[in-house]
């Protein structure tokens, strides 16, 4: 099962350790499923872990691309073919909705899914936004 992981995902697991980010970051690589990443995604990844509030929690700019090129390393690396913009707001979601239609994920997991439900997409494409914390109950990782 394929999927694509919002930037705020990477950012809540580099904030606490014990939280519902960090379980999944942890359980990578995972037979459930893969991540879908393309090369923006990649890219805003690499841009948002890098910023000043980031690093003060006491990561190191090498930390940061050890940990988005390993993330680079195990995803299903997918090339963008059409542009689906404007469907949402914010075009950074866009962005994040291109890569799951592009690359056929099941899921967008992210802690903005408020910014995707509503807005049609699982009805016209298929694609369920959910938070970490449901995306690990549908996959079997943690209880209701």
């Amino acid at each position: 099962m394929r999927k694509v992981v919002d930037t705020n995902v990477l950012v809540m697991a580099l904030r606490s350790k014990r939280g519902a980010s960090f379980r999944l970051l942890s359980e990578l690589p995972a037979k459930e499923f893969d991540i879908a990443l393309t090369i923006p995604l990649y890219t805003e990844y690499q841009d948002v872990l890098s910023r000043p509030e980031i690093l003060e929690l006491g990561y190191t700019v090498n930390d940061i691309r050890e940990l988005t090129r390993y993330i680079s390393s195990i995803s299903h690396k997918q090339t963008i073919y059409y542009l689906w913009r404007p469907w949402l707001k914010d075009p950074k979601d866009d962005m994040v909705l291109e890569a799951a239609f592009a690359s056929q994920s099941k899921y967008i997991v992210t802690y903005n899914s408020k910014d995707f439900v509503g807005k049609g997409i699982e009805k016209s494409f298929g694609i369920k936004p959910v938070n970490v914390r449901e995306f690990l109950i549908e996959i079997g990782k943690i209880n209701k």
